[in-house]
This record gives structure tokens, C-alpha cells and sequence, in this order.
């Protein structure tokens, strides 16, 4: 079903939707009301959603949603500053996905994204939707839980350690609440954390700042030759390829302008390739959820390097994509629920703290 207040939208993504032998537009709506009762009327395997439409906006209305009846949505949103802040939130409330549609030329360029978009709506359809929690006390203004967990994280992994180590993330769909999931656990003097989670250009900033402000450690998109420095978390630059070089006896991030590998820029592949490469037994990596296969080859080269690899389970992720092909090439040395990931991580670098510590 499509929800959208532009009736060129509307009729676009109806027509893409309907050109596809495995899909059908069953409904479309101008506005959340509408939409409402269509829902209930049609009960649609997936929904894309437009940000700000009339009587109710877009994250309003998925707040509900997703409280009272959750299903698969994914977000059409306009590539704007504001349009990225509000599609950070959109994932948190339990969107599925975002397409980024352009301010002008609107026909044209969902044209040209059709096949994004058709390939986000299969994605959806076999994506894991969880309830929403109500909201408690009423509203937004709230606390956010996870700022309250990362406060009591532990601190004092030791710092030669974290000069030494490198954590490594790979994430696509559902990746953006998983990653938050695992940093806000992490302690402010934890090693270097380098992310790359599928996103285009214009939303990573938006994504990079949502989780500074909720975790002990430093979050910020990664720049060209900057050092890798603890208690700091890099994230891919949306439409760049992001990896790890040495510099002396320094890591740094490089961020280029390479091309796609396997489709995406950037790519869990380059990453995590640069880790088997420079890193070796000082990486640790984990692979989240997410659709596909990218990352998982580079993952078992890490794993060959030396490094220790957590890889996110079957039921805590949002699509069992990239870490069931991570598993299947014998990457994984862990398995674990989302929720256990950190606090499995943290342990194992402590561990490795405390032998340092014997040693000295």
C-alpha cells in the first residue's frame, strides 16, 4: 500500500509496484486517516510511507502503527537535513527502510529508483517487525532508555589496549537500531570502532549525531585521513568507500571515492578487507543484520587474519541476510543475540586487558 499526499507520487509507485510480477499495489491513500482504514481493509504485506502529508504526518502515524499493528514499512523520504533527522527517527519508531526521493524532478528520479525501490518492498516483506512499546509517560521529550544503559556502562578497558585493538561493524537493513544497540553499551575508553552500515549520501551525518548524543564514546563520520583514535566510533560517509590503513604505528580511515562493491558504496566488503589486511589479530568484527551477502567473504579473511568475530543470531535480526552468508563461510566464532553482542565484547576485550596487565 502506498501513503503519500502527492498524487504523482501515488500514481509512480503504483505503476513501479504493479510492473513487477511478484508485487501488487493494493491501496493508495493521501493522507495517515485514509490510510487507517485501508489498512485494516486490505491488510498490506508492506507499506511505504511518506514523511509530511496533511492531518497527521508520516512518523506520527508509523508511531501508531507500529504500537497497534506492526507491519512492514518503508519510508519515502525527501533528501533534505530535515528529511534525514526525521528518517533517523522513522528507524527507530521500526521502519524497515528508506528510499530518498529528490526535491525536484520527482517523476524522473523515482524513475530512475525503481529498482531500488521494488528491491527495499521485497526486503520489508520478509523483514522481523517488532511492537512498539507505548510510550511511557507521554512523549517525546522522554528519556531515551539506552542513554540510561550506556551511563552504566564499565568503564576502564585499559589504554593500551584500546590503541592497540579495532572493532569492526558491518550492518545493512535494520542495521542503524542494531549499531545503536551495541555502542550505548560501550564504554567511554573502548578501542576505535569503524562502521560501515549501508546508507546513502546526506544520512549518515543525521545517523552519526542521533548516536553521539545517546553513548559514552565519541560518534562521527569518518574522514580521509584522520587516525583511528579509543573511545571514537567512525561511520561510512554515505557514497564513499570507507577502510582502514596504517600510518606508522597508527591506524587511520581512508575515504574515497572508489567504485560499488557488491552493489554498495560503502560496502561492509571494503572494510572488513582492510581489516584482514592491516589489523590482523588487533581486529575484532561484527556482522549485523542486514540483506545479502556483503561482508561475509572479508569476514572469513579477517577470521583467517586473526581476528575474533561476533555475528548477530537468526532471531534478534531484522533480515538474516548478511550473517547467515558470514556463518555459512565459517566467519563466525560467536553467534549471539543482538543484546548479548556488547557485553560479549567488552568481556573478551577486559580479558585480553587483564593478560596484558599479568604480562607487564
Amino acid at each position: 500500500m502506498v501513503v503519500d499526499d502527492s498524487a504523482l507520487v501515488r500514481s509512480l509507485l503504483s505503476e513501479i509496484i504493479n510492473r513487477q510480477s511478484d508485487m501488487e499495489c493494493v491501496a493508495t491513500a493521501n493522507d495517515p486517516l485514509i490510510a487507517r482504514e485501508l489498512i485494516r481493509e486490505h491488510d498490506p504485506d508492506v507499506i511505504t510511507l511518506d514523511v509530511e502529508m496533511p492531518r497527521m504526518d508520516g512518523i506520527d502515524f508509523l508511531g501508531r502503527l507500529m504500537r497497534l499493528r506492526p507491519t512492514p514499512v518503508v519510508m519515502i523520504s525527501t533528501l533534505t537535513e530535515r528529511g534525514a533527522e526525521v528518517t533517523m527517527k522513522a528507524l527507530e519508531l521500526g521502519a524497515v527502510d528508506f528510499v530518498a526521493k529528490p526535491r525536484v524532478g520527482v517523476a524522473s528520479g523515482l524513475k530512475e529508483l525503481s529498482q531500488q525501490i521494488v528491491d527495499k518492498i521485497r526486503v520489508a516483506a520478509v523483514a522481523k517487525v517488532r511492537r512498539l512499546a507505548q510510550p511511557a509517560g507521554g512523549g517525546e521529550g522522554g528519556s531515551h532508555p539506552e542513554a540510561a544503559a550506556a551511563s552504566g556502562a564499565p568503564a576502564g578497558l585499559l589504554g593500551r589496549l584500546s590503541t592497540e585493538k579495532l572493532v569492526f561493524i558491518g550492518a545493512s537493513t535494520g542495521g542503524t537500531e542494531a549499531i545503536k544497540a551495541i555502542l550505548v553499551h560501550l564504554p567511554a575508553d573502548s578501542p576505535a570502532i569503524v562502521i560501515t552500515q549501508h546508507m546513502p549520501a546526506g544520512f549518515t551525518t543525521s545517523f552519526a549525531a542521533r548516536l553521539n548524543g545517546l553513548c559514552q564514546i565519541r560518534v562521527k563520520e569518518a574522514s580521509n585521513g584522520e587516525r583511528l583514535l579509543p573511545g571514537h566510533a567512525y561511520i561510512a560517509p554515505g557514497g564513499t568507500q570507507f577502510h582502514v590503513g596504517r600510518s606508522g604505528a597508527n591506524y587511520v580511515a581512508v575515504v574515497d571515492d572508489g567504485p560499488p562493491v557488491n552493489r554498495h558504496k560503502p560496502s561492509v566488503e571494503v572494510l572488513f578487507k582492510s581489516g584482514a589486511a592491516h589489523v590482523g589479530r588487533n581486529a575484532l568484527a561484527i556482522m549485523l543484520t542486514g540483506m545479502g551477502a556483503d561482508g561475509a567473504a572479508a569476514m572469513r579473511e579477517m577470521k583467517d587474519a586473526g581476528s575474533y568475530n561476533f555475528v548477530q543470531d537468526e532471531a534478534s535480526c531484522v533480515v538474516f541476510g548478511m550473517p547467515r552468508e558470514a556463518i555459512a563461510r565459517g566467519a563466525a566464532d560467536e553467534v549471539l543475540p543482538l543484546q548479548a553482542i556488547a557485553p560479549a565484547l567488552v568481556a573478551r576485550l577486559r580479558a585480553g586487558a587483564d593478560r596484558v596487565h599479568h604480562r607487564i
